[in-house]
């Protein structure tokens, strides 16, 4: 997983409307890069409805969000849209981001081993450097934990 002083790794992913947006295209501000297990789900849901709802925290402090997760954009766009997110979410349906930045890690449930994207958020300065990371963030504190860290950079 990328540490604090860490370059982010480029990358150009889809957004809800299939529309490419990279790396680059937020560079010039602090930014927000969480990756999300699945769309639809509870923890993932309680998580980017509590960004909409701190959506202008997030924008007093400068930053712009993304959520990364490792869906279809079919499915991206359908949970923007049903969540009424006002900030983009990208798909990386084959997960090659989620393995650039280490978020994408052997998970178990129920005796079942699989691969999947692990919680985890990056903050990144305006040059796209890792500044803060919260790996296995909580859905409920993350807009404290991420808002803490933005007013602490």
């Amino acid at each position: 997983m990328l540490e604090p002083g860490d370059k982010a790794p480029a990358f150009t992913l889809p957004d809800q409307d299939g529309n490419p947006v990279s790396l680059a295209d937020l560079k010039g501000a602090p930014a927000v890069v969480y990756f999300y297990p699945r769309a639809s789900t509870p923890g993932c849901t309680t998580q980017a409805c509590g960004v909409r709802d701190h959506l202008p925290d997030y924008e007093k402090a400068g930053a712009r969000v993304v959520g990364i997760s490792p869906d279809p954009v079919d499915k991206v766009k359908k949970f923007h849209d049903e969540e009424g997110l006002g900030f983009t979410l990208l798909a990386d349906e084959d997960h090659a981001v989620c393995e650039l930045y280490g978020t994408w890690v052997e998970k178990s449930m129920y005796g079942k081993k699989y691969w999947g994207a692990q919680r985890a958020t990056f903050i990144l300065d305006a040059s796209g450097k890792v500044v803060h990371v919260i790996p296995k963030v909580s859905p409920k504190k993350h807009d404290e934990q991420v808002l803490e860290a933005l007013a602490a950079t």
